[in-house]
């Protein structure tokens, strides 16, 4: 049987998209505490089923999948700007395939508005009345306002118009902003992306014995498998290694490992390759935030998902990699080590203008991984790393990263790195690195 929180969960999937959504309304519906509908409602929001905005409230919104991500809908972006709505509420929920600047004619500027557009512009009255007309949303910049026959028009077509404080140009750029960051985010691969979801993951009860392991093992020729209790929430991991020994009417609750380490959904699968490595562990298992199990995911599953990220085409351009983007590889006769050479843009710089301490990381990271994966080592997790300067690095200077291994084996590495600028040593770093294999 469902528990509250899941039928609060279903209750607001089951809702039509633009319903507004109360925690008191959700309490009286399914007669729980304000508290309870309040965590589900939470926990909707970050499931993106609803989105809630300020002085409108929460509303059920479309679903985005991962490979839209660079669609917003206008809930999302009066968030954004910091607007108010002004009318056209019961449409906030709806998504916009484009935004229109109009810094043109009025003729011209519906020329280019068209359904399902954000037309951006000040206070042209005439403009906000012909873009509804043509199926686009408004947003007002500047704080204007406008007519209450405009926001009449808004509600009865379900098209918002949104009121903000900033300029044109400035609301433009944090629209592409967003877009850009939700871009960087669907290269993030999550944990839920890959787990095997548990309608087909085997799984052993507290109540059940070793002799039902063997008989899994027997089916699936696994060794490993989550324990879990008759609300699903997970007790430990039971392994072949725990079974041994053991008679086959033992209970299962006195050889699992109790208390194993879980991730959530939302876990990035980086991170979970790396508690893996540190930890030595085959199997995650996945949970909700109330430690039910979700699914499973496998060393093999985050391994073959790493490659996969980075095979994938480069969509939205993060920090570091315009950082290490600049990187010049230059490999001497030996093979046996490399000199990775980087211009200091301005952008890598610290307020005094000289090199900021986390891009000197980012840099000597970056290049340690580089020269591993030449030696055929694989990828690195750092697992200790002790960075100083020595002199300070200017922006337009040519650095250039020597990393030298100090010690290597089939899971652990130790590397030294000196940077240079102009053949002076300007910083060093030691690093303690685990090793991936690819």
């Amino acid at each position: 049987m469902a528990t509250k929180h899941e039928q609060i969960l279903q209750h607001i999937t089951s809702l039509p998209v633009g319903e507004k959504i109360s925690v008191r309304q959700i309490a009286k519906d399914i007669n729980v505490s304000e508290g309870t509908a309040y965590r589900a409602i939470k926990e909707a929001e970050n499931k993106g089923y609803v989105s809630t905005i300020e002085r409108v409230g929460t509303i059920r919104i479309e679903t985005k999948k991962k490979e839209n991500f660079e669609k917003l809908t206008y809930a999302e972006v009066v968030n954004i700007v910091e607007g108010q709505v002004l009318g056209g509420r019961a449409g906030l929920h709806k998504t916009l395939n484009k935004f229109v600047i109009g810094a043109m004619k009025l003729d011209a500027m519906m020329r280019y508005t068209g359904a399902g557009n954000l037309l951006i512009v000040g206070n042209r009255t005439t403009a906000h009345q012909y873009a509804l007309e043509a199926g686009a949303a408004v947003l007002i910049t500047g704080g204007f306002d406008t007519e209450d026959n405009v926001k009449k028009l808004a509600d009865d077509l379900e098209l918002p118009i949104i009121s903000t404080s900033y300029d044109t140009f400035t609301v433009g750029a944090m629209i592409n902003r967003a877009i850009y960051d939700q871009l960087i985010k669907k290269e993030i691969v999550q944990v839920e992306d890959i787990l095997t979801p548990i309608n087909k993951t085997i799984c052993l009860y507290t109540t059940d014995t070793v002799a039902t392991w063997y008989q899994h093992n027997y089916e699936t020729g696994h060794g490993r498998f989550p324990v879990i209790d008759q609300n699903l929430k997970v007790q430990g991991i039971v392994t072949s290694k725990d079974i041994m020994g053991n008679d086959h009417s033992t209970a299962i609750e006195k050889v699992m490992t109790k208390s194993p380490i879980t991730v959530i959904g939302k876990t990035s699968v980086a991170s979970a390759a790396q508690m893996m490595v540190w930890e030595g562990i085959e199997l995650l298992p996945v949970v909700d935030q109330q430690n039910r199990l979700q699914g499973i995911i496998s060393r093999q599953d985050v391994l073959k998902a790493l490659q996969v990220i980075q095979r994938q085409p480069q969509i939205g351009e993060k920090l570091d990699d315009i950082v290490t983007n600049q990187f010049v590889t230059i490999d001497d006769e030996s093979k046996r080590s490399s000199i990775f050479r980087c211009e200091v843009s301005p952008q890598m710089t610290n307020h005094l203008g000289t090199i900021s301490y986390g891009v000197f990381t980012t840099l000597v990271t970056e290049a340690v991984n580089r020269f591993l994966r030449a030696q055929k080592k694989g990828d690195i997790v750092v697992e200790n790393i002790t960075i100083y300067f020595i002199k300070p690095v200017q922006m337009e200077t040519m650095l250039e990263i020597h990393p030298k291994i100090l010690e290597v084996g089939r899971k652990f590495g130790k590397v030294d790195v000196e940077a240079f600028s102009n053949g002076v040593v300007v910083g060093k770093a030691m690093l303690m690195v685990q090793l991936i294999e690819r």
